[in-house]
């Protein structure tokens, strides 16, 4: 029998257990091959999987590989921010160091840590995201598809390692109360190739400056509760309308109160570089060992 594997599970976005984004983390995954960490994904049967294994390049202090029950990703927020949670606390890196470096799929990534226990808070860059305009035949299908009036110009493809479609809803009353038809929304990102679809709108509550959802039925994830890599889309695409929607350069958004996740991810970006970063709190709810069956 293999040697037992290291196992945790968290939640991401929130500093308290049942809230935020859950995350399935397995330390020392160096024997696992890529079929054997898709199994695990699927038998956890939550948005992502993380396994954490020794860099491959001498600036990272750790390498992660994330995968859906579909397939692996080249980067992830949430992912990503637990992963280097989990890393500092398992002793995988220092704990006192504040800037660590996080090797994936997607290439190096810039990790900030602030404070300490607790409070300790996950700031991960992200990806730079490509944007592509919408056809209208594609605005028509999502219109439909998630029952809401919808422009070419209010919609847009961004790929920042996942591939996102993007939809401004406007406020975020008619991004709490969508009811999508998942099957549509399934057909259209299978078609797109698109990991999900991302709606944000408004938020007037003062406790978020937006309220954002993620669909994403094709992956067997009907709605993911917090999503990094679609909150750092969403700012990128912010960022390339010359931010006429007056969000600035740092906000929090409010995501995942439709399915009892209520998370909160912080998102900033660069002025000088146009780097974007996505961060927030995690805490740690299972530890304990994954015992898999007999490898073929």
């Amino acid at each position: 029998m293999p040697s037992p594997l290291p196992f945790l599970q968290l939640d991401v976005f929130s500093s308290h257990l049942f809230a935020g984004n859950p995350l399935a983390v397995v330390l020392d995954g160096a024997a696992l091959d890529a079929g054997t960490m898709q199994q695990i994904a699927r038998w956890t049967n939550l948005s992502e999987t993380a396994f954490l294994l020794p860099p491959t390049q001498p600036q990272a202090d750790y390498r992660v590989r994330i995968f859906t029950p579909r397939q692996e990703l080249p980067f992830a927020g949430h992912p990503s921010v637990g992963s280097a949670y989990v890393a500092i606390e398992s002793g995988l890196v220092d704990g006192a160091k504040r800037a660590l470096i996080q090797e994936c799929a997607a290439g190096l990534l810039p990790v900030q840590v602030m404070g300490h226990g607790a409070a300790r808070s996950i700031h991960v860059q992200a990806p730079p995201a490509r944007l592509n305009a919408i056809d209208e035949a594609l605005c028509a299908r999502l219109a439909a598809a998630l029952h809401v009036d919808l422009a070419p110009l209010q919609a847009t493809h961004a790929d920042n390692g996942p591939h996102w479609i993007l939809c401004n809803l406007g406020e975020a009353a008619s991004v709490r109360t969508a009811q999508p038809d998942m099957q549509a929304l399934a057909a259209v990102c299978l078609a797109q190739q698109a990991v999900g679809v991302g709606v944000f709108g408004r938020e007037s509550s003062g406790e978020a400056a937006m309220a954002v959802r993620a669909f994403c039925p094709a992956d067997g994830i009907p709605e993911d509760p917090v999503t990094g890599s679609a909150n750092a889309a969403i700012m990128a695409w912010l960022a390339a309308r010359g931010d006429r929607d007056g969000y600035g350069l740092r906000y929090r958004a409010s995501q995942g109160r439709e399915v009892g996740r209520d998370g909160y991810v912080d998102v900033a970006r660069d002025e000088a570089s146009g780097a974007i970063t996505i961060g927030g709190h995690c805490v740690i709810g299972v530890r304990g060992e994954l015992q898999l069956p007999p490898l073929r």
